[in-house]
């Protein structure tokens, strides 16, 4: 199984790259975890409503152009569905059956787009907090890896 996190931004700083270098190393027991960062959109000052659409979907568009077909999709959203660590496990067992690719979106700045939205197959929140992508990317490989941990049983999740 693959799993891809595409992310808009770089990581820049040592300790986001090396957490999430570990939890990488981590699921590597399980899958292959693959991450894509892709580049952000300038935002030009005192943009217009239609500026900021047009940066999100600029980068939705280079988010689209890295899934590969069939893959399941679940991107990351405040208004997705609050899922727990347990739910999120069973999502990638039940995909793991109709699929060998699992994709994560992680957005820049302003979200994601309407069609990245639209070709999710889940669309997730980690809560109503505002966090730092960097942060983010973090909390997800460790979430990526806490899934897999309860589909094998294994008593990290405890």
């Amino acid at each position: 199984m693959k799993v891809t996190v595409i992310c808009v931004g770089k990581l820049k700083e040592k300790f986001y790259q090396e957490a999430v270098a570990e939890y990488k190393k981590r699921v590597s027991r399980f899958a292959e975890l693959e991450i894509v960062e892709l580049p952000d959109e300038r935002i030009p000052e005192n943009a217009s409503a239609a500026e900021l659409e047009a940066v999100k979907r600029r980068e939705g568009e280079r988010i689209l152009a890295k899934i590969k077909p069939e893959s399941h999709v679940i991107s990351l959203c405040v208004e997705g569905k609050l899922l727990s660590s347990e739910e999120l496990a069973e999502d990638i067992s039940r995909a793991s059956i109709r699929t060998s690719r699992i994709v994560f979106v992680i957005g820049g700045s302003l979200g994601l787009s309407d069609e990245v939205k639209a070709a999710s197959s889940v669309r997730l929140s980690f809560g109503r907090m505002t966090l730092p992508h960097r942060l983010m990317r973090v909390v997800l490989a460790e979430q990526i890896y806490r899934a897999f941990m309860i589909n094998k049983g294994a008593a990290y999740h405890k």
